[in-house]
């Protein structure tokens, strides 16, 4: 089964490529629940309102400031892009942390965690334009985004269960002082990696009055889609610690978070393997319907030990969704902005995290936490619905751009 991966990493200079962006994108886990903990635990009336709200503002800027990022190193290159941007990422953390141990106001943590997010360094969306770049062509692409999406699964076991721990057994701010550690050095390492970037303008000199893929309808679509997937995986990482508070068994919201992961990813593994028949966009439609499906139990579920059952199977679609919307990202976008391409998905991920978190955080305090996972019901089922209304836009078209293209779509020349 492991076969393709082996094949996928056996292109030069890949490995450390890999290892230095794992490094570099473990935070992504880390960061939203850790900066909700430590506003909780900080502030004598924290609230996982307050947290998820300003964990919502750094995710708002990470949606304004990520695609620009992205369009940035289509242009001139994926390290020229990521050293000033890892400077500013870790001024943002660095006054966050210290806003918060000082009990700041709260506009001023909103101010440093929009810094902090806005510039947190878009390493998923590089490492899926490198391979973009390095398999143009292969039929080993599709496994390498689906190894890059299992990646990040399996970012999503280890942070969160390291976030909490550090940040409740531990001191309070060492979670997040290690998740800003891991991006700035990861990111660092994966700019030295420069035998693997592709080179600015990699299929063609982006022209400078070029239209932002953006336009393109079939992305508007995907962005949908990632926004909604973050927002599931939002509500679930925050409202799985809340279930377990008020179940009385706090301790086992790390384990209830990494079994929702632990099903994605070797849900992931497997779909990556798979010479699939049935077109990308069917297979989209139908995940999205199976996860709307998959949230409901979460409504009523009370037990700790059969939630987990629930969120394991509940994660089996999740890694698939994710894989079969980066395909599609890469068959839609021409290549030469594959890096805003990855990015607006990206950005709109940390974005639904961000308002999953935020919404979800504020039905906990008000209702039930139970009542709370129908945030993610809801985001499914919407994005199922508008996959299945537009899935002709997620056809392949087009690769190539002027400064005046439309990309293909017709509609768009006006």
């Amino acid at each position: 089964m492991l076969g393709p991966y082996r094949e996928v990493l056996r292109t030069p200079h890949t490995p450390s490529m890999e290892l230095f962006g794992f490094v570099g994108r473990l935070p992504l886990s880390m960061i939203g629940l850790g900066s909700v903990l430590l506003i909780v635990g900080a502030y004598p009336d924290g609230s996982y309102g307050l947290g998820g709200t300003v964990a919502a503002v750094g995710a708002v800027a990470t949606a304004i400031l990520g695609p620009i990022l992205g369009r940035l190193a289509d242009r001139y290159g994926q390290r020229k892009v990521l050293i000033p941007v890892v400077i500013m990422f870790a001024a943002g953390a660095a006054m966050f942390i210290i806003a918060v141990r000082s009990h700041a106001a709260p506009w001023v943590l909103y101010v440093a965690g929009a810094i902090a997010g806005g510039f947190i360094p878009p390493v998923g969306s590089m490492l899926r334009a490198r391979w973009a770049y390095l398999l143009e062509g292969s039929s080993r692409l599709p496994t390498a985004l689906a190894m890059e999406s299992v990646i990040e699964e399996l970012c999503f076991i280890l942070g969160p269960v390291l976030v909490t721990v550090l940040s409740t057994a531990g001191h309070a701010t060492l979670g997040m002082i290690v998740a800003a550690g891991f991006a700035v050095v990861g990111s660092l390492m994966l700019a030295t990696q420069a035998r693997t970037e592709p080179p600015p303008g990699h299929g063609g000199e982006v022209p400078r009055g070029a239209r932002s893929p953006i336009r393109i309808p079939g992305l508007m679509i995907l962005c949908v889609v990632g926004m909604a997937m973050g927002v599931i995986l939002g509500t679930f990482e925050l409202v799985l610690t809340a279930f377990s508070e008020q179940q009385g068994r706090p301790a086992m919201a790390g384990v209830l978070i990494a079994a929702l992961a632990v099903g994605s990813m070797l849900s992931g593994i497997v779909w990556g393997t798979i010479d699939w028949i049935a077109p990308l966009n069917r297979r989209l439609a139908l995940l999205l319907s199976a996860l709307t499906i998959a949230t409901l139990p979460a409504l009523v579920i009370t037990n700790v030990w059969v939630m987990a059952v629930i969120v394991a199977v509940l994660g089996i679609a999740v890694s698939p969704t994710l894989i079969t919307t980066f395909t599609i990202c890469e068959n839609i976008v021409p290549r030469e902005q594959a890096n805003e391409g990855f990015t607006w998905i990206g950005t709109m991920i940390a974005l639904g995290v961000a308002v999953g978190t935020s919404l979800s955080g504020i039905t906990t305090d008000r209702y039930t936490a139970n009542l709370a996972f129908g945030v993610a019901t809801v985001a499914a089922l919407l994005a199922a619905a508008v996959v299945w209304l537009g899935r002709r836009q997620l056809q392949a078209r087009g690769r190539h751009l002027t400064a005046d293209s439309s990309y293909g779509y017709p509609e768009l020349n006006v």
